[in-house]
């Protein structure tokens, strides 16, 4: 018989993975709950033609596509920005704005598999659409940075530029929107002389491709001082000249806010997804080398869907890598309790331990129940090696005084405890 193995990109969670998991998508429930979003649920599978309306050639490339039985071309979801503005341009297109909406769960790109970087990954995503205020695209970012510190991160830093700065210049050249979105991804790719080449061939001037090598070189950790680079660099061209004002305004609201984050602005920062229009950012662990989350202003993608034009902006984080960079950073995430493991010391006496595991389970405590049949010793030795905090031994002398023994395994210590109090000597 063959041995089966997970797809290749795909894999499985272990109880401990699955567990830290669980704990960083709960995180960014109460992280939502916190600033006002509300949570939605997007179907993992989509329509070809939604996905890819605006999702730039690399994503393109590497979405999961087939044909249903309806032969309907159709794809596992690569993100869920798209999803969402399809909702907010169809069912919600009527109700008040500005909305605050949160997703979270798996996505599916054909990416090459390595550490960090899997074929099904899981994503929280937060979206304020109706908005075009700096302070929207300020909240994204504050929202980020609690975010991270919520899971228990400190490491970590932002990187953020202004697409508005690049795509003006390329703009007031005439340069069409297609060759743009080309040169973005090549310059999101880090290849930046490919990148050059296809500005030259579509008919860039001189100046401009000087003012963008001058803008990719531009970046630090001095917000203020790296912005006024940028006004000096893009001076004579408008659209870039606004957008660097836009940047310098979001700046100074981020650090008016009294968080103290740690930011470098990159002028030669892009993006890969094709429909950013302005504030672009990541969020980052330096010891990794890979982004965490990222995200940006849109505001021209839900009237692609139909709907009116409607700004917005968002963010979306990679759960998988925050899980690495909290192993990087060896943080806590075990703030679920241990459950308790209840033996039985004769077969007679096992009513009597269900009926005392399910009055913890009433009081809030994780309970297990010897269930192999296993004698003390061995029972006590397999708790401790699972990592259990406490176990209840039920014996008939303790019974007949209404008690049982409560065996700290950590500490090696064992008491009497009256049944009516083991729910609270357990939480002590």
């Amino acid at each position: 018989m063959s041995e089966f193995k997970t797809v290749r990109g795909m894999r499985d969670f272990l109880p401990q993975d699955a567990r830290t998991l669980r704990y960083v998508e709960a995180k960014t429930r109460e992280v939502a709950e916190l600033y006002g979003y509300r949570e939605i649920v997007t179907p993992v599978v989509e329509s070809y033609e939604l996905l890819t309306a605006k999702a730039g050639d690399e994503i393109r490339s590497r979405m999961f596509t087939f044909k249903d039985l309806g032969k309907r071309q159709v794809a596992l979801r690569p993100e869920f920005t798209a999803s969402i503005a399809r909702i907010v341009a169809t069912t919600l297109r009527n109700e008040p704005k500005p909305f605050r909406l949160f997703c979270a769960g798996s996505v599916y790109r054909y990416d090459e598999p390595q550490k960090g970087r899997y074929r099904e990954f899981w994503q929280s995503d937060y979206e304020i659409v109706g908005s075009n205020s700096a302070e929207a695209d300020v909240e994204i970012i504050l929202l980020t940075h609690r975010l991270m510190r919520a899971v228990g991160l400190w490491r970590f830093a932002f990187k953020i530029g202004h697409i508005g700065v690049l795509r003006g210049i390329l703009s007031q050249e005439g340069l069409d929107e297609k060759v743009q979105n080309s040169v973005m991804q090549l310059m999101d790719k880090k290849r930046y002389e490919d990148a050059f080449d296809l500005l030259t061939d579509g008919g860039i001037s001189k100046r401009a491709a000087d003012v963008l090598r001058s803008l990719i070189e531009i970046k630090g950790n001095s917000p203020f001082e790296t912005v006024e680079k940028i006004e000096a660099c893009v001076k004579g061209y408008e659209k870039s000249a606004e957008a660097a004002a836009n940047l310098r305004k979001i700046l100074r609201l981020v650090v008016d806010s009294g968080c103290n984050i740690d930011i470098t602005v990159d002028a030669g920062f892009a993006r890969g997804l094709e429909y950013y229009t302005g504030l672009i950012f990541e969020v980052y662990v330096p010891e990794m080398g890979t982004a965490l989350g990222g995200g940006g202003r849109y505001d021209r993608l839900i009237e692609l869907f139909g709907g009116e034009p409607t700004p917005a902006t968002g963010v979306a984080h990679g759960l998988d890598r925050i899980m690495l960079a909290l192993q990087g950073e060896r943080a806590d995430t075990q703030t679920l309790k241990r459950a308790v493991t209840i033996i039985p010391l004769k077969e007679e006496l096992r009513s009597e331990a269900l009926r005392i595991s399910e009055m913890l389970r009433n009081a809030g405590t994780p309970v297990e129940i010897e269930v192999m049949g296993r004698k003390i010793a061995k029972a006590l030795e397999d708790a401790d090696r699972r990592g259990v905090s406490h176990v209840v031994i039920v014996g008939e002398r303790e019974l007949k005084e209404n008690a049982v023994v409560v065996r700290n395994l950590a500490k090696r210590e064992q008491v009497v405890v009256k049944i009516e109090k083991l729910a609270k000597a357990l939480m002590d």
